[in-house]
């Protein structure tokens, strides 16, 4: 039995762009993406905090159909944590989405399983949708760990999240030796991944949530490549870097079925 499961493609823009340029970006999405495009294709994008209202502003005043997203939050509500910002006050911004665990988190900031865990509960209660991140690194490909690696993840990532909370939340396969490197993985080994994804969401929280959660692949993902990741069974889209800063280019990702 084929699931169908609509597309998610996300723009995670990083540290890049002041809100100035932000509201640019979005304008300039506006006009090369038709209604067509988000009936087939979920769209959102995840920029700094410091443009989170501008974005949102413009998106709402201009009727854009393109979901706003964070790439971070803390597990506490509140609380003596300079620097963070609680799921709560997101929410409050309107937006739809978190990543939670990206590699550049945990590589660079040190976040654990645990605290990928902590960041999805905080987000649930706060009534939006994470996009877990996972993958493996160089080292551990290379050791043939990859696999194990991508399930322990996901396993500890998911620890007491119930199961219908499961199938409505987004995972990113991304192996962390393709990001931003400008290797990419082969749509094969990029379906690999994700089916290790789905196939320990099925093992851990049956079959209902392995066929409803949407499973993205991340790591140089280009308008070259999209249409290939895309034509694999367990890839449900695509959490996109580098090319979503520019209109052009993430638009043609979006519009991966033209290619």
């Amino acid at each position: 039995m084929v699931v169908e499961r609509k597309p998610l493609i996300s723009g995670n823009w990083k540290m890049h762009m002041n809100h100035l340029e932000a509201i640019q970006l979005i304008q300039k999405l506006s006009y090369a993406l038709e209604a067509a495009d988000y009936a087939s294709t979920d769209v959102s994008i995840h920029p700094p905090f410091t443009n989170l209202r501008s974005a949102q502003t413009v998106l709402d005043a201009d009727k854009i159909p393109i979901a706003l997203g964070a790439q971070h939050c803390h597990w506490e509500d509140k609380g003596a944590l300079t620097g963070e910002v609680s799921a709560s006050m997101l929410a409050k911004l309107a937006v739809r989405y978190v990543i939670a665990g990206h590699s550049e988190r945990r590589q660079l900031f040190g976040d654990s399983d645990e605290d990928v865990n902590s960041r999805l509960k905080a987000i649930l209660i706060a009534g939006m949708t994470p996009i877990m991140c996972c993958g493996e690194t160089l080292e551990e490909r290379r050791n043939q760990q990859a696999e194990a690696r991508i399930a322990f993840q996901v396993e500890h990532g998911l620890a007491g999240i119930k199961r219908e909370q499961v199938a409505n939340m987004v995972i990113a396969y991304e192996p962390v030796w393709a990001i931003g490197t400008g290797q990419t993985a082969t749509p094969s080994d990029a379906q690999v991944g994700c089916a290790v994804v789905r196939n320990k969401v099925r093992e851990l929280f049956g079959a209902l949530a392995a066929d409803g959660v949407r499973i993205q692949y991340g790591g140089s993902v280009k308008p070259i490549n999209i249409a290939e990741l895309m034509a694999q069974p367990d890839i449900d889209g695509a959490l996109v870097g580098g090319a979503s800063l520019e209109a052009e280019s993430f638009s043609r990702i979006v519009r991966f079925r033209l290619q």
